[in-house]
């Protein structure tokens, strides 16, 4: 009597810790199972060889990937009225593509941020150059060549994924309904780009139901972090096994992140945060810039003030303080100028799309059809971001050449991963 007991307890034990397991599967790894997205094939360095515990410990994860996989697919077949048959191996089975909704509509402008900020939501003729396949494979091959190179060197290159402290992950977009990874740039189109993470991931409701139109959604719920899975809020839903996770999802998931020129970036950057009056940009940085670098020992509290007594940072004051090698001893560049390889970590994560904002329109295009997501939504209207390559020179000619070397040296490492050419008429007299 007491062994049927035990027997019926140790059941009862044993089904409690597959539900747990299943459920713990399903919130960890995501729904990317149900959604065929594209990753990229391309080839990996030869790993070593594991050991007879490691085998053994990936060949347990394995099946217990493949049972619930299985299991799961089977469960979502059942809840979408298809036939268990239907989804054993070999059979795929994809939901039938959502209506397209109608196409976005052109946002409201005339402020001054819009002016300032420089958009041109007309439409305009593509870059001419080689066809989107091309484009991408010479793009990952750049970054492949010279992540590997060891001749090419930068600080942080040669740490591992490991490595990488938890707050620097922060940029990390996760949307586990597709199987999307979005490392995202600021001043590359990110509030776009978070528009559309937000629809896929449906992780923001409008009077109950999900957002299904990116413009639809107010610019202060994009910016707002509480609004993204990021990777760096991992460690608080998932403790110890966080790094296991990210490296799970960054093997199945597809990643992408979308680049611009490096210094077109900083001028854009300058632009949307000291030419319009931003209070918090203002305290934060003009402040101690007028003093450090203007001589204005005591500058006016708020930006309203300044600007009313025609106190302005200019851009030499912008790159004397990035510059300073007092800067990043009080804190990390802000986000805003911070390098891309510092944001995404190009070398510790083996991106499958990199889109560049000077082929915005085509890149958004591929990669939406890449993702399967095409029929589901539109990346919102293009526009041409006034700050344009050509107005370098312009904005660099009051610089000193010793100070745009600097400079170039500093974004060294973004200029040669993401395929720029060195500004040489900047450099030399």
């Amino acid at each position: 009597m007491t062994k049927t007991r035990l027997f019926r307890l140790w059941l009862v034990l044993g089904s409690m810790f597959m539900i747990l397991l299943i459920i713990a599967y399903w919130d960890n790894v995501g729904t990317a199972h149900f959604y065929l997205h594209t990753s990229f094939s391309r080839p990996h360095a030869l790993d070593p060889l594991p050991s007879a515990g490691q085998r053994a410990e990936r060949a347990f994860t394995s099946d217990v990937d493949e049972f619930l996989e299985k299991l799961l697919s089977v469960t979502a077949a059942a809840a979408a009225g298809v036939k268990p048959e239907d989804v054993l191996p070999g059979k795929k089975t994809e939901p039938p593509p959502p209506r397209l909704p109608p196409a976005s509509s052109r946002p409201a402008l005339g402020s001054l941020e819009e002016s300032v900020r420089g958009y041109d939501w007309s439409s305009h003729d593509a870059q001419q150059g080689p066809g989107p396949d091309a484009r991408q494979a010479e793009r990952r091959g750049v970054l492949r060549d010279f992540c590997a190179n060891a001749s090419f060197v930068f600080p942080t290159k040669e740490r591992s994924f490991d490595d990488i402290p938890n707050y620097e992950l922060n940029h990390l977009i996760v949307d586990d309904r597709h199987g999307v990874i979005y490392c995202y740039v600021p001043k590359v189109a990110c509030t776009n780009w978070k528009r559309v993470m937000i629809v896929l991931s449906e992780s923001l409701l409008d009077r109950g139901a999900p957002y299904r139109d990116p413009l639809d959604i107010p610019r202060e719920y994009v910016h707002n972090s509480s609004t993204h899975l990021t990777f760096n809020k991992f460690w608080r839903r998932y403790g110890k096994f966080s790094r296991h996770l990210m490296k799970v999802k960054l093997q199945k998931y597809t990643k992408f992140l979308f680049v611009r020129d490096p210094f077109v970036r900083l001028i854009s950057a300058f632009r949307s945060k000291f030419e319009l009056e931003n209070e918090e940009f203002y305290r934060k940085f003009a402040v101690p810039m007028l003093r450090a670098y203007a001589n204005h020992s005591s500058p006016p509290a708020s930006v309203s003030e300044a600007f009313g007594a025609g106190l302005r940072v200019s851009f030499a004051h912008f790159i004397q303080y990035l510059l300073d090698p007092r800067t990043e001893t009080l804190a990390p560049f802000n986000e805003h100028w911070r390098q891309v390889h510092r944001l995404c970590h190009p070398c510790q994560i083996e991106y499958d799309f990199v889109g560049k904002l000077e082929t915005l329109d085509q890149d958004a295009a591929q990669l939406l059809r890449l993702l399967k997501v095409d029929r589901l939504l539109r990346f919102p209207p293009s526009y041409r971001n006034r700050t344009a390559s050509s107005w370098e020179e312009g904005w660099f000619s009051k610089i000193p050449l010793a100070w745009r070397q600097q400079l170039y040296k500093l974004y060294e490492a973004d200029f040669v991963l993401f395929g720029y050419p060195k500004p040489e008429s900047l450099l030399r007299d």
